[in-house]
């Protein structure tokens, strides 16, 4: 049976320290614990605020897990990574 992959949606704002960070965190834990197992999409509130608006964002940088159930929200630069994977339930 095939893993489930994993659907990320990473809002930043340009290229803000903090954004940068969790940028390069994500795509570390991804690599590291789902190598071929993800998709992830990078918004700019910058370019796209309409989107910010429709997830209700708040805050940035934010992380939404829209697959597998549940969803899930962290905000943060992604740094402590014991408990970005706890919340996002990757094993």
């Amino acid at each position: 049976m095939a893993e489930e992959k994993y659907k990320f949606i990473l809002f930043v704002s340009g290229m803000s320290v903090k954004s940068v960070r969790a940028v390069e965190n994500l795509k570390l834990i991804c690599d590291a614990h789902l190598q071929d197992r993800f998709d992830l999409e990078i918004i700019d509130i910058t370019k796209n605020a309409d989107l910010a608006v429709k997830y209700q964002i708040f805050a940035i940088p934010t992380l939404i897990k829209v697959s597998p159930a549940p969803l899930r929200t962290l905000v943060g630069d992604l740094s402590d990574t014991p408990k970005v994977l706890r919340i996002l339930d990757i094993a």
